[in-house]
This record gives structure tokens, C-alpha cells and sequence, in this order.
């Protein structure tokens, strides 16, 4: 799969400077980032919305659309599919494969607190009553 995606990159880069008359991907580079994030967040939308509605096809159709919006948001950004899969070699190191990092340090509960025991040392009191 990564070469596909590595493929797609290489295509979106070559397609960048193209005519926007006739090129979506010049036309996307052409509206900007906040074009590219909007189209890409309108693929995943319709992912989830067809994933839920169980349209296995139409899932398929549209995460190929949004790979491709992703690949082009990449491209925008100065993020290479490498740098992607790097991050996801340090987490499986870290995590194994299907976990995520969590966005903020994990917050570990406060150990309860140990209650002081005060205990009368009935000896030593009446030592020091007897000075």
C-alpha cells in the first residue's frame, strides 16, 4: 500500500504546477490549504457516512478519494508519505501497530492520600512527666 500512496504523492507533485483549467490537483493548489483541508474533510465524511450506512463500495470509492485529498494536503504542507511512515514505525515501537498516541501526556490518578496515624506513647509520656 505504501507504494500506491508513495505513487499518488509522486503524481499530485507533477500535477501541482499544471493548468487549474484542467487539472483538479493545480486547482486545489491553486485555492490553497484551507481548500485542500475542507475537501479532505468532506471525503471522510463521506467515508463514515457510507461505512455506517454498510455501502462497502461506496466506502471503498470514497477513501480513495480521500487519500488522494490527503496526499495533496501532504504535498501542501511539506509532509512526504516517508515522514508518515516513519512516525508510524516510532509508534508500533512504542505502541504496537494499532494503537495511537495519545494527544497529551497521560494523566495518572493521584494515589490516595496515607492518613497519619498518631498514636499515644503512653512510656515516654510518663518518662517526660516524671522530669
Amino acid at each position: 500500500m505504501s507504494d500506491s500512496i508513495e505513487r499518488l504523492y509522486q503524481a499530485v507533485i507533477a500535477a501541482k504546477d499544471l493548468d487549474p483549467a484542467t487539472s483538479r490537483t493545480a486547482r486545489l493548489f491553486q485555492r490553497g490549504p484551507a481548500k485542500m483541508a475542507k475537501k479532505l474533510a468532506e471525503e471522510a465524511i463521506e467515508v463514515v457516512i457510507d461505512a455506517v450506512s454498510g455501502k462497502s463500495d461506496a466506502v471503498i470509492r470514497e477513501s480513495a478519494d480521500l487519500f488522494y485529498n490527503l496526499a495533496v494536503l501532504w504535498a501542501s504542507a511539506g509532509v512526504k508519505p516517508e515522514d508518515v511512515w516513519r512516525e508510524m514505525e516510532r509508534r508500533e515501537r512504542l505502541l504496537g501497530i494499532a494503537e495511537k498516541l495519545p494527544k497529551s501526556p497521560v494523566k495518572l490518578p493521584k494515589p490516595a492520600p496515607v492518613p497519619v496515624v498518631r498514636r499515644r506513647i503512653v512510656a515516654l509520656e510518663n518518662r517526660l512527666r516524671k522530669r
